[in-house]
């Protein structure tokens, strides 16, 4: 099963997701792309995936341009519709879909909110992409 995640930077909330179906099931096809792809992954992004024994360090910032020849089963955008544009996918794909989330990267404030910001979005992924996971991924394995 082939599964692309986009973002508008590939740096954060599509790497987590990304993180998480590999932690689900190592032989899922995973990948993460963006329409501006960021130079690195967030730094934090890594530090609170570390937290959850997932390690994103050596994952890099793709353009979606990368993927559009490949067929995929899922394609699922993650950015915030209120704040951000969503890329859009012309490749092949089986299944659209967009699941939200809030970019933690704009948090301003303390260490301590930025970095709780962080894991508040990290566990909102990870409960949703689990659902997604049990729910419709695994059964069509």
């Amino acid at each position: 099963m082939k599964i692309l995640i986009l973002c508008t930077g590939n740096s954060c909330r599509s790497q987590m997701a990304h993180g998480f179906l590999k932690s689900f099931d190592n032989n899922l096809q995973v990948a993460s792309a963006g329409t501006e792809p960021a130079d690195t992954v967030n730094p934090k992004a890594v530090e609170v995936m570390e937290e959850k024994d997932i390690d994103i360090s050596k994952h890099n910032p793709s353009m979606v341009d990368k993927y559009l020849d490949e067929i995929w089963d899922y394609v699922i955008t993650v950015c915030d519709d209120a704040n951000e544009k969503c890329p859009v996918f012309i490749g092949k794909v089986n299944h659209r879909m967009h699941i939200g989330f809030e970019d933690p990267s704009h948090a301003t404030g303390s260490e301590e909110f930025i970095r709780s910001e962080f894991r508040r979005v990290r566990d909102k992924i990870e409960t949703t992409f689990y659902k997604l996971y049990i729910d419709k991924i695994k059964p069509e394995l």
